[in-house]
């Protein structure tokens, strides 16, 4: 890690109810929730961004929100996000999968019209090579309305916000999730 955590009692006390709350969901307090609090406004902000994007009563289905916070993380090499996200994503299909299979997503027959369409949105967004054209934007039209367009994208980039960070700053995976070994941090070919 190239910036280290404070103990948890030296974080403002409106911040420990989140590292509680973490700590109860996933057994420890995760590492990003540390670095992201040492300024706790900041922290405060992405903990509320990401509570509204992974709400319960979000028009996004769990399980692609899930697909795309994996595929943004294997795309920015961020091995925290990998993680956790991983783990997420099996805990939601019941399986190891479609984790197992989201690098190579295109010669998959796992994902089904939807999925394919958002993950070559996720793709268009993440990579910087890469643009979002009119006829991407019509095939999401077919499974999307604008706000829950809106909302996907709000999730790409709130993924690519996030795993750029954790991957600047070096966080490493806190052992969620059995991680499949061909993912982007091994393709050299990536362009971030």
């Amino acid at each position: 890690m190239r910036v280290t955590e404070k103990a948890v009692s030296s974080y403002p006390w409106y911040l420990r109810p989140f590292f509680w709350n973490q700590k109860r969901k996933y057994g420890q307090i995760l590492k990003p929730a540390l670095i992201w609090a040492r300024v706790p406004r900041l922290f405060a902000a992405i903990a509320i961004l990401y509570g509204v994007l992974d709400r319960k009563s979000s028009p996004i289905d769990p399980v692609l929100r899930s697909l795309i916070t994996v595929r943004v993380s294997q795309i920015n090499v961020c091995r925290f996000c990998i993680d956790i996200n991983s783990f997420v994503l099996a805990k939601r299909t019941g399986s190891m999968d479609k984790v197992e299979a989201l690098d190579q997503w295109q010669e998959s027959g796992l994902f089904d019209t939807k999925e394919r369409i958002v993950l070559e949105y996720v793709e268009a967004i993440t990579y910087t090579d890469r643009q979002v054209d009119d006829d991407l934007t019509r095939r999401l039209y077919e499974h999307f309305n604008e706000d829950e367009i809106v909302e996907l994208t709000g999730l790409i980039a709130f993924q690519n916000l996030s795993s750029k960070f954790n991957s600047a700053l070096d966080l490493p995976a806190q052992g969620f999730c059995r991680l499949p070994e061909n993912t982007d941090r091994n393709n050299e070919n990536s362009k971030i």
